[in-house]
């Protein structure tokens, strides 16, 4: 076999498809996002984001910034180990406590990221409750598909949000038989929300646990910034909370909250927790004082929810083709691959707006998009902008409008 030609063969069949994926080299301007540069073979130029994950700006938030600052001329840089060879500093530790009082559990686990913690976990529970049938909603993230898969146990996919299916299905299963209902609070690239209540009344009909992943809700939504489950009071009635702190919380690094024996048997019995290196002290720091801050501001969440309805109400009114949606993703479909990429081209190009290409694996063929995030640092000036070039680039490339 030549192997240069069989990757070089992959490759090519990616980029006829149109979902080659191309990384945009920027550096965001501390104290100043949503402005940033951008590297290219012609050079550096000033660019706008519009898809960041950092919701409300945490990241270039005074206060995080200082703590990290503080923990790198306290401690130095790494970790040193993974958590049980010299990596649990004490910033771990406090961290570890802000997040298990964030959403009124008895311990929680740090992870390297939020993927890191849905594999870890998911396929660990799969292993050690013999004979557990996890039931996921169909539109779970690829990381809680991944942690289902390498349990290697039964697995069950529900229909998405659909309480009835799931119900339907669980009821093919005795009481006595370990079960895990796992879904998502916010879905990241439709915006659409999870009907919590529903979905954990029927898992506790049928004796099942429930794991909701909060990440793209965690910091932003909530009286505290707990995510959808904190909003609506509902975080007794969910076994297993998974976040992450690189969203809402501006770092990196995931987490999952729960019970004191179901948080330990995870810490001890997951590769994917025991053989990593932990989170550099600096990241653990500034996650602490961006917990910390969000369990008080209700200012960065409530600008964000602002933002986002005014940019989703621009779009409507300009037929532009938004997918509607109750939280602060504004998806906007274009339907076809190579034509996401052309705009999103164009958009860079011409205009120094960066917006991703979403398409497939992320999402379904023919739901290629592109996929807003308004935050309270982009300006009416940034959205008048921003809508038109939108109207330029839609008229120019005949793109379909809304009816």
């Amino acid at each position: 076999m030549d192997y240069e030609e069989e990757l070089a063969g992959a490759l090519r069949a990616l980029k006829q498809e149109g979902r080659y994926r191309e990384f945009a080299d920027i550096r965001r301007k501390r104290g100043n996002f949503p402005h940033a540069s951008y590297f290219s073979a012609d050079g550096q130029r000033a660019i706008k984001v519009w898809c960041s994950n950092d919701y409300i700006g945490m990241g270039q938030h005074p206060k995080v910034l200082e703590a990290m600052h503080e923990a790198i001329e306290t401690a130095g840089a790494g970790a040193g180990g993974t958590r049980n060879i010299s990596g649990t500093t004490h910033y771990h530790v406090e961290l570890e406590r802000e997040l298990a009082d964030l959403h009124g559990k008895a311990s929680s686990l740090l992870f390297t990221s939020g993927y890191v913690a849905n594999e870890a976990a998911l396929s660990t529970l799969a292993r050690i409750l013999p004979g557990c049938v996890i039931f996921s909603d169909e539109q779970n993230h690829a990381s809680m598909i991944e942690g289902i898969r390498h349990g290697g146990g039964p697995k069950r996919i529900w229909a998405h949000n659909d309480v009835d299916d799931l119900d339907r299905q669980l009821s093919e299963y005795s009481a006595d038989t370990p079960k895990v209902v796992a879904f998502e609070s916010v879905y990241s690239m439709d915006g659409d929300i999870a009907p919590i209540a529903e979905i954990c009344a029927v898992a506790k009909k049928h004796n099942a646990l429930t794991y909701l992943d909060e990440v793209h809700a965690v910091g932003i939504y909530g009286p505290r910034g707990g995510g959808i489950a904190d909003r609506e009071g509902l975080m007794g009635e969910v076994d297993i909370i998974e976040g992450t702190l690189a969203k809402g919380f501006g770092l990196m690094g995931g987490y999952i909250a729960a019970s004191s024996n179901m948080i330990d048997a995870i810490r001890s019995y997951a590769p994917g927790f025991i053989f990593t290196t932990s989170l550099a002290p600096a990241i653990v720091a500034g996650a602490v004082a961006s917990v910390r801050y969000l369990k008080e501001s209700q200012k960065e969440r409530a600008e964000l929810q602002e933002r986002a309805r005014e940019l989703k109400d621009r779009m409507a009114a300009a037929s532009l083709p938004v997918l509607e949606n109750p939280s602060h993703i504004v998806p906007v479909m274009v339907g076809d691959p190579v034509r996401c990429k052309k705009l999103t081209d164009a958009l860079l190009e011409r205009f120094g707006i960066y917006v991703q290409p979403i398409n497939y694996p992320t999402v379904r063929r023919g739901t290629e998009r592109i996929r807003l995030t308004p935050a309270p640092y982009h300006t009416a000036e940034d959205m008048d902008y921003l809508m038109e070039a939108l109207n330029i680039l839609w008229q120019e490339m005949d793109l379909a409008r809304a009816a």
